[in-house]
């Protein structure tokens, strides 16, 4: 059974917070405003020290209810950690009890990767394994290869985001995400903004969300995600 936190996958697709700053506010916000799970952008929201990421959580969790990802984005994969790749994986580990799934990117060197993916598989943590395309749309092959590596190098769930340069590249992408198992898509910018709604239709298992400013090209706000997702159930 695929969950993260209590919230079970297998049942629907989850609305996912992106939490990028103004944090207590805006976990606060997406939680009246229908969003499933949080995910805490420790990248985005400067945050350096296990002690600073272990008190947010803490707090966000007793303040919401809700499970949370932590995140901390790899620069060249759209994310804003400033310090060694040591210290970035270090960070993930040490909070690793108080999250509810883990983000870390195939990019992440091989080692460090294995690192986090294990540590999260001992403590029972959801282990989510991103790849980003932020120019262009691999075809069906490529992206089913990286969905497939994503899940060979321990996800349990493969996140996949892509920017398409024309509809047959939203179409391939939903094709893939039709045919492969616990995945998570998204084509990227306007033209793929759709996807965010009828990805789950195809398998998505998590839509990501903004609170305020969008943290990806294409992002809706949960309020418009939710009633949208609503209105194609």
């Amino acid at each position: 059974m695929l969950k993260i936190g209590k919230f079970d996958l297998e049942e629907r697709a989850a609305i996912v917070a992106a939490i990028s700053n103004e944090p207590l506010q805006q976990s606060g916000t997406a939680a009246e405003h229908g969003a499933d799970i949080l995910e805490i952008r420790f990248d985005l929201l400067g945050i350096t020290t296990p002690k600073e990421a272990a008190d947010l959580l803490r707090t966000v969790k007793d303040k919401t209810s809700l499970p949370c990802i932590a995140t901390n984005r790899l620069r060249t994969q759209g994310g804003n950690w400033e310090g060694t790749e040591e210290s970035r994986i270090a960070l993930l580990e040490d909070i690793m009890h108080l999250t509810d799934a883990v983000d870390i990117e195939l990019e992440t060197d091989e080692h460090l990767r294995d690192r986090i993916v294990k540590k999260a598989k001992e403590e029972k943590k959801t282990v989510i394994i991103s790849s980003h395309d932020f120019e262009r749309t691999p075809d069906k092959a490529t992206l089913k290869s990286i969905l497939d590596h994503s899940h060979n190098a321990g996800a349990d769930i493969a996140k996949l985001a892509v920017m398409p340069e024309n509809m047959q590249d939203v179409l391939d992408l939903l094709e893939v995400t039709l045919e492969v198992d616990d995945v998570c898509t998204i084509s990227m910018g306007q033209m793929g903004k759709h996807t965010r709604i009828i990805a789950p239709l195809y398998g998505s298992k998590l839509t990501y969300a903004s609170v305020s400013d969008a943290v990806a090209p294409g992002q809706l706000k949960v309020e418009d995600l939710k009633k949208a997702m609503e209105m194609v159930e």
